[in-house]
């Protein structure tokens, strides 16, 4: 869970961008956002729902290329077994939603997916997630066949590798990254730093926010952002013994 530090400084940044558009029109690149959550965290499930759907709206995605990262603060127990903050549940849901990007690679598909389950979450009834593939119209076989299964198992620790590697170390979640730095506790400013970063034609989104948030709260940045560690984030083995093993925190 994120603390809540509030320092402010203003937007001059993001203002002069919204009003730059000819002169940066080029290097048009999208600003890469990266999500780093657990499905049962009452943090992570309000960015998801109330702030990250948004941009699905506003059009800021015509700015920035999201990645969900569904793993948070799990851990991998020598035996193999992953083991989750908010116990197996979460493990399921983590592993649920790792499936629906491997399954839909299209962020508008699984994304609709994942803040259905969310919002379910959200109103304390995530047991109900199966009911989100009626409500996007999709087809339950790809994903119900994942989870759990030696498959998901790959996904959810290959999630974790990533989840480790960060430099600097993530420290709670949801933990936002972008453009290769991360936001700390300021990540549901995630819209203005995406702005600010962005070197094309600011998108209506962009320039809307600068009208209405004159001011943003100032991130602490680390000295030299985010990286990962050298090792090789390769696919796992596919001789990976076991199904997915979920227990709670306390190992039960």
């Amino acid at each position: 869970m994120a603390a809540r530090l509030h320092h402010f400084v203003p937007l001059v940044a993001l203002l002069l961008l919204a009003g730059a558009g000819d002169i940066m029109a080029a290097g048009s690149g999208k600003v890469p956002v990266a999500l780093y959550y657990e499905s049962l965290c009452p943090d992570s499930v309000d960015f998801v729902v109330n702030h990250l759907a948004k941009i699905f709206k506003d059009g800021l995605l015509d700015a920035a290329n999201v990645t969900l990262i569904p793993y948070g603060n799990a851990k991998v127990g020598a035996n193999g077994a992953i083991s989750c903050q908010h116990g197996p549940y979460e493990c399921i849901l983590n592993n649920v939603e790792a499936c629906a990007i491997d399954a839909w690679p299209d962020l508008n598909v699984h994304f609709g997916f994942i803040n259905c389950v969310e919002d379910l979450v959200m109103n304390n009834k995530q047991e109900e997630w199966e009911s989100c593939f009626k409500k996007q119209n999709l087809d339950p076989k790809p994903v119900m066949e994942c989870y759990g299964s030696e498959h998901g198992q790959k996904l959810s620790l290959e999630y974790g590798k990533q989840t480790d590697a960060l430099v600097p170390p993530h420290k709670y979640v949801p933990w936002v990254v972008v453009d290769g730095e991360p936001l700390y506790d300021d990540y549901e400013n995630f819209e203005a730093y995406v702005c600010k970063a962005y070197k094309g034609h600011p998108p209506k989104a962009c320039q809307e926010l600068s009208r209405q948030y004159p001011i943003v709260q100032q991130v602490v940045k680390a000295s030299n952002g985010v990286s990962y560690d050298s090792f090789d984030l390769e696919e796992l083995d596919d001789n990976v013994d076991g199904e997915i093993k979920m227990v709670g925190a306390d190992g039960n």
